[in-house]
């Protein structure tokens, strides 16, 4: 039973990693890298490494990453949170150093490209949830209200960065990105739908007190 035990969690780490690792492998050796400058090539892999983190950080709050606890779980959840602005602040100034203009236009929501509106979204969304996440005992949100208002932004985070990388025709890999883009919303999804059944769960003793 320990053996299984340790092969499984072996086996999610194994997974997760090559799910993170091999579309920044395959990207690693486009050909299209050697028409890019350093900063641009630095950007373009901190929005990869920003992608893999939205995937880390459900699986973090739904407990899956054995053998961390719930309260470690979090706790690094909430490190990750941080890791992902700094790479999307990296990201972002790097292709605003590469070429403000275009920045400019995607911020305004003006750009001609595709992607940039739903990769602008999610970045406000990132940014919105790290500010609530560091101020939320000054603010006094509760539990409940925290999770009114992170859930939703999640949904943005994760819709928007998914789209933003597929609608990409870039240096990543397009089975590898499809794959990750895939998995980071099959993370969401099932963790939202387990929250959602726990509280749900949770929720029956009171209501058949109540009944009595």
């Amino acid at each position: 039973m320990k053996e299984w035990r340790s092969a499984r969690v072996a086996l999610i780490w194994v997974a997760l990693a090559a799910a993170v690792g091999v579309p920044i492998a395959a990207a690693a050796m486009s050909p299209l890298l050697a028409w890019r400058g350093p900063v641009y090539i630095l950007a373009g892999f901190a929005g990869m490494i920003a992608l893999g983190l939205v995937l880390v950080q459900p699986l973090l709050i739904g407990g899956y990453l054995t053998p961390l606890s719930a309260y470690r779980g979090r706790r690094a959840h909430h490190w990750i949170g941080g890791a992902l602005v700094v790479a999307v602040v990296i990201h972002v100034a790097g292709l605003w150093i590469t070429s403000p203009p275009d920045m400019i236009d995607a911020l305004l929501f003006s750009s001609p490209t595709p992607f940039s509106p739903f990769g602008v979204i999610a970045m406000w969304a990132i940014f919105t949830v790290a500010l609530l996440a560091a101020l939320r005992r000054r603010l006094g949100l509760r539990l409940r209200t925290w999770r009114m208002v992170h859930i939703p932004l999640a949904i943005v985070i994760v819709a928007g960065s998914v789209v933003h990388c597929l609608l990409i025709e870039g240096t990543m890999e397009t089975v590898s990105k499809a794959a990750l883009c895939a998995l980071v919303l099959a993370a969401a999804i099932k963790v939202m739908a387990d929250l959602w059944m726990r509280r749900k769960r949770a929720t029956l003793p009171g209501e058949s007190i109540a009944r009595q």
